[in-house]
């Protein structure tokens, strides 16, 4: 298998390098990305129900722990609400809408790229397709005597194996991005959720929340 993909690489030409490159760093994006999600990922109902029973408790600093104790973007975005809990509703809220705006964006980062890099991709290949043609072509008209099947067939090889390659990566790109994106909305969705049930709690229970610990 790899001697079968390192002949194709090697019968594609020059065009085969830059799609080998955003291969490589279409798929460090991917890992990259699949492993923060995964890290920030929280199970919100056992959050939300650990949370409820400090706050309900009145222990703040309880579920200030719940939340340093796990450090995601979730948890940090609450803990920031939580440690205003004795201040205006509004002020809860904007400590929380301030951490958002920091982690918010970690959330998001990079994984658009994989949209680019298909893109790319396929160009690449597309390019080295154009130019495997051209040598094809190039060489039947050529009047040197030369062997023209042979050289009729190394430019083809070149560019079909220049689409290949480059539709692959692409699919690969596209692949990664389409359910990274779905992963990213979904944490993005929980974040929300579990900010706007805290800052209820924390209005609703204010009175009975103290910062000794239970």
């Amino acid at each position: 298998m790899l001697q079968t993909i390192s002949h194709a690489f090697h019968e594609g030409g020059w065009g085969m390098w830059p799609i080998l490159v955003t291969s490589i760093v279409t798929i460090a994006v991917i890992v990259e990305r699949a492993v923060y999600l995964f890290k920030a990922s929280v199970d919100k109902d056992k959050l939300l129900a650990l949370l409820k029973s400090q706050v309900m408790a009145g222990n703040v600093q309880g579920a200030i722990k719940v939340c340093s104790g796990n450090p995601t973007p979730m948890t940090r975005i609450v803990q920031a609400g939580l440690m205003k809990f004795n201040k205006s509703d509004d002020e809860v809220q904007a400590a929380m809408d301030e951490a958002a705006l920091r982690e918010l964006p970690k959330i998001n980062a990079r994984t658009p790229y994989l949209a680019m890099l298909s893109n790319f991709a396929v160009m690449a290949g597309l390019l080295g397709t154009i130019t495997g043609m051209i040598k094809s072509f190039g060489a039947v008209g050529a009047d040197d005597g030369g062997n023209k099947s042979t050289e009729l067939a190394k430019g083809i090889s070149e560019a079909l194996n220049c689409t290949a390659f480059g539709i692959g990566t692409s699919l690969i790109g596209l692949l990664g991005y389409s359910l990274l994106q779905g992963k990213t909305v979904h944490v993005t969705d929980d974040i929300n959720e579990v900010t706007v049930q805290v800052v209820n709690l924390v209005v609703n229970h204010r009175s009975q929340m103290t910062q000794s610990p239970g």
